[in-house]
């Protein structure tokens, strides 16, 4: 896509606006680490690997900020920012492994003089970055061979390079089964309450022209009962270490009635999506989000004021509903625990 998720120079972080699209194309500039926070919990950035990714150059941008303290109060203010980052979206656990990357490097390395230890700094955000592209793109080599020819491929979400820094993972996935002509069509969700496969999917989908159609998030079942898919590929935002998955709130469906129809189900995403100190999928803490995301669309108000709202962001689609886990270093088949064990040091 030849718009770019993340772009960090002259020491501001640039993201692409998530809020606007597809109706405008909008840069938020974060000079700080607050900045970075509102980013990520106001959705300007989405998509786990991207938080991740803005995580770590919050972590660079607090540093910078008390720059000037000594050695040890610095740590601490750091220490302190990042637990107000890594509470700005709790349930994606890429957020929490890049933050604390970043403190590794700044505890070893604190005692430097500050011009050396802040280039460290940067580089290493610059690395997380760069190495969420180099792993979805290695995703992508691998998924595409679960991806038949002539298929149609439903997805939930936005899993593509608006969710990531570049190329994305599930719809990375799909991107290259487009390379490879396999001749697919994909059938995205609008993925309510947020509708980031209205806006966010479907624009990168008609970017790339790529055979798509849009549709409610209730008619996958008709669809599935139509034989009209042949495979489902979605993201992650935290997979525990029995392969219990927690995405985006309506996945879990997806995935019972990918089982009821006898359709493949498969999670794509990093090594850095999996929390192997979760045991399984009922340990993984969910998001819930304001009121207004389910009584508003856009500026119209669609409920009454008074009535109540769940909200939950993510749901637990359990492991024996997934039928494979899409890696950089390959497709981890069930049992799970013993399959993301033996890729958890490659």
């Amino acid at each position: 896509m030849k718009y770019r998720t993340i772009e960090f120079e002259d020491e501001t972080l640039k993201l692409l606006d998530q809020r606007k699209l597809p109706g405008k194309i909008e840069y938020y500039e974060a000079e700080n680490y607050e900045q970075v926070i509102t980013a990520i919990s106001e959705m300007v950035v989405r998509g786990a690997p991207a938080i991740g990714a803005t995580g770590a150059y919050g972590v660079y941008l607090a540093a910078l900020e008390f720059k000037e303290l000594s050695s040890s109060e610095l740590l601490a203010q750091v220490e302190s920012a990042v637990k107000e980052i890594n509470e700005a979206r709790p349930t994606a656990v890429n957020l929490s492994w890049a933050t604390e990357k970043m403190l590794k490097i700044l505890r070893s390395s604190r005692y430097k003089d500050r011009k050396s230890l802040l280039r460290i700094l940067e580089k290493e955000a610059n690395n997380i970055a760069q190495q969420d592209i180099e792993a979805n793109k290695e995703l992508a080599s691998y998924g595409v061979k679960v991806i038949p020819q002539n298929s149609n491929v439903l997805t939930h979400c936005n899993t593509g390079a608006l969710a990531t820094v570049d190329y994305g993972t599930a719809l990375g996935v799909i991107r290259e089964a487009e390379k490879k002509n396999k001749n697919i069509h994909v059938y995205a969700t609008e993925t309510r309450p947020r509708l980031q496969g209205a806006k966010l999917t479907a624009f990168e989908l008609v970017e790339e022209n790529i055979s798509a159609t849009l549709i409610a998030d209730s008619t996958a079942g008709f669809l599935m009962k139509e034989n009209k898919v042949d495979v489902v590929i979605v993201g992650a935002d935290r997979i525990a270490a029995n392969g219990d998955t927690a995405n985006k709130i309506g996945t879990y469906m997806l995935s019972e009635l990918a089982r009821i129809h006898n359709i493949p189900f498969y999670i794509a995403a990093p090594r850095s999506t999996i929390d192997y100190k979760i045991q399984m999928g009922s340990a993984i803490a969910i998001e819930e989000r304001g009121a207004e995301e389910i009584k508003m669309i856009g500026d119209e108000k669609i409920a009454p004021d008074k009535i109540d709202v769940y909200n939950p962001a993510f749901d637990v689609t359990p492991a024996e509903n997934i039928t494979g886990i899409i890696t950089e270093v390959g497709v981890v088949d069930p049992p799970f625990s013993a399959g993301l064990m033996e890729i958890r040091d490659k």
